[in-house]
């Protein structure tokens, strides 16, 4: 139950909360503010804020960088895990689209994300969803209620985490081993793109009815991660920009007199 509710506190700091006892102070924003909009240092991106799992892990570290000409955020992670989240308020019926960038330098060599004790992942985007709790079943809501015993605060509804496999085969949905609300999704696998840069887009209101089985709610928060703290070993990643889309229509079709 102590590891359950570690994971709750992890994700009322996706759900917008800094802390149990530090209310936020930060506006959900329509769009997500960009990495390549702020200069490389030691500061934290502009909307973004740390993410901490818990003050028994130790954190990952971050930092805005210059890579290719442009500025992103380097994670180093040594038997660590904690993100940076920023928080939204976003349609996903109207923006479905979410593009982003990543590159590891390599896998975590021992990591299976369905294997309880070894669910670590170099790079995860995570979204967090509004909704009914109530509506839940009975175990996700005893779930919700010790957590808001221990924390003092709620869960986000459901959350999606978009991650790198070493072995799941790409578009796979994972369970989370802890709650049913938190469904992973393997947005690439295996080494063939280790070292370079991805740009991937994925439509987040179809791979949320794919996970969960119903319509999303509002999206309250999107964050990054890199953690090692299950396997104990060490990682490194970059993250570039993220972006919630519309889809564009179909260009109008000339017909011919």
């Amino acid at each position: 139950m102590l590891r359950l509710l570690f994971m709750a506190i992890a994700l009322l700091a996706v759900s917008g909360c800094a802390s149990v006892s530090e209310p936020p102070t930060e506006i959900a924003l329509p769009y997500v503010k960009l990495f390549s909009d702020n200069e490389p240092g030691d500061t934290l991106p502009n909307g973004w804020r740390e993410w901490t799992i818990s003050r028994f892990k130790k954190s990952t570290e971050y930092k805005l960088v210059d890579t290719d000409g442009r500025t992103a955020v380097k994670a180093r992670a040594d038997n660590s895990a904690s993100g940076l989240v920023h928080r939204l308020d976003v349609d996903p019926q109207l923006y479905p689209l979410l593009n982003w960038q990543w590159k590891v330098d390599d896998l975590i060599k021992t990591a299976d994300n369905t294997t309880k004790h070894l669910e670590d992942s170099p790079v995860r985007v995570v979204v967090s969803f509004a909704g009914d709790i109530d509506s839940l079943p009975l175990d996700d809501r005893m779930f919700f209620d010790n957590a808001r015993l221990f924390t003092k605060q709620a869960l986000p509804y459901a959350t999606l985490m978009y991650i790198w496999e070493n072995r799941a085969p790409r578009d796979k949905i994972l369970p989370n081993l802890h709650t049913s609300r938190i469904k992973m999704i393997v947005a690439e696998s295996g080494r063939e793109k280790v070292g370079q840069w991805q740009d991937i887009t994925r439509n987040v209101y179809e791979d949320y009815k794919r996970a969960f089985g119903t319509e999303p709610g509002r999206i309250t928060a999107i964050a990054v991660m890199t953690d090692t703290d299950n396997t104990g070993e060490n990682a490194h990643a970059w993250y570039g920009d993220i972006v919630f889309r519309r889809i564009a229509p179909p260009r109008a079709m000339l017909v011919s007199d």
